[in-house]
């Protein structure tokens, strides 16, 4: 408990001196990108991790919140009730498509999503009056929360991380509560928990809104930060990216997700800068990861480590035990 306590001081010292150990603006919008990711990955890790439903069309719900901001704005509204109306637009989609897709299970969710991922992706495409077409959507200002400007790299990325942190923070009481455990009961045992008087569909649909709520805001903080959306960014390579996130990190541990998001995004953002076919490189480390860490890079590592580490009794002990 001490090391873990420990570890967590250390990320959290980290993250708020980032803008003074990073070596230029660059790093710094880098790592808001791995904050904004992170919380959209929390956010499909709930179902992922811990419903055990595995969706393939998060991007588009991501997407119907990022364009629900610009449009806001593109309209004249200001940038609070642009947020508001993305948040609950956001949180209706989610509705529509939990129910939808929690008629069934396994390959069947897995297909419904994907679908409803793409239905997204083309009226992104054909809706021009909504959302640009192929031109997208331009959000050319941020807001100013409390009177700070977000238009430095360095206001924008504190803010961030104060989102960030509250979504972790919120994530940890849910996982914890009577709903995380009944939610990981209906993952392991579906038709015990329902038998035991469990309302499953129910207790899905719930974990559904959750995550749908992580996903509008990572949404909103995804347009404000581009300070764009358009197609591209709710096509099923997104879905599987963010998914690769989670898997990589570690399904249904709280910072698996986070871990994965930092490793997909330093790749693309950083590593792609000197390797060209860095897509290709990110494949290697997936496979790598199934391979030797198939629970993922986070639960595989506190499994290493507590190998590697573990308390062996002394030689003379063991010797004394072996006595008869």
């Amino acid at each position: 408990m001490t090391l873990r306590l420990v570890t967590l001081a250390i990320a959290l010292v980290a993250l708020v001196t980032v803008p003074f150990w990073m070596p230029g603006d660059y790093y710094v919008n880098v790592a808001s990108q791995i904050l904004f990711y992170g919380i959209f990955a929390l956010g499909l890790n709930i179902l992922a991790g811990y419903a055990g439903l595995v969706s393939l069309g998060h991007a588009g719900l991501l997407g119907i919140s990022a364009y629900a901001t610009g449009y806001m704005l593109q309209q004249g509204f200001g940038h609070p009730v642009a947020i508001v109306t993305a948040l609950a637009t956001g949180m209706v989609a989610m509705a529509i498509y939990a129910v939808l897709s929690l008629r069934t299970t396994g390959i069947g969710f897995i297909m419904i999503t994907l679908a409803l991922g793409e239905i997204i992706w083309g009226l992104a495409y054909r809706w021009i009056s909504i959302t640009g077409g192929d031109n997208g959507i331009n959000v050319h200002t941020r807001p100013h929360p409390f009177g700070i400007p977000l238009d430095s790299p360095n206001a924008f990325y504190y803010t961030t991380l104060v989102v960030f942190l509250i979504a972790l923070g919120t994530v940890t009481i849910f996982v914890r509560s009577p709903l995380g455990a009944a939610l990981m009961g209906t993952r392991d045992q579906p038709r015990r928990m329902n038998a035991l008087g469990y309302h499953v569909w129910g207790i899905r649909f719930w974990a559904c809104m959750f995550s749908g709520l992580l996903t509008a805001v990572a949404g909103i903080l995804f347009v404000y930060y581009n300070q764009f959306i358009s197609p591209q960014a709710v096509d099923l390579t997104a879905s599987a990216e963010v998914l690769l996130m989670v898997i990589a990190g570690g399904a249904g541990s709280l910072f698996g997700p986070i871990v994965g998001a930092a490793l997909v995004v330093i790749v693309k953002s950083v590593v792609s800068a000197y390797i060209t076919r860095w897509n290709m490189l990110l494949g290697v480390i997936f496979v790598g990861i199934v391979i030797f860490m198939p629970e993922g890079l986070v639960p595989g590592s506190v499994r290493l480590w507590k190998y590697m580490f573990r308390k062996t009794p002394p030689k003379d002990a063991a010797a004394a035990e072996a006595k008869p």
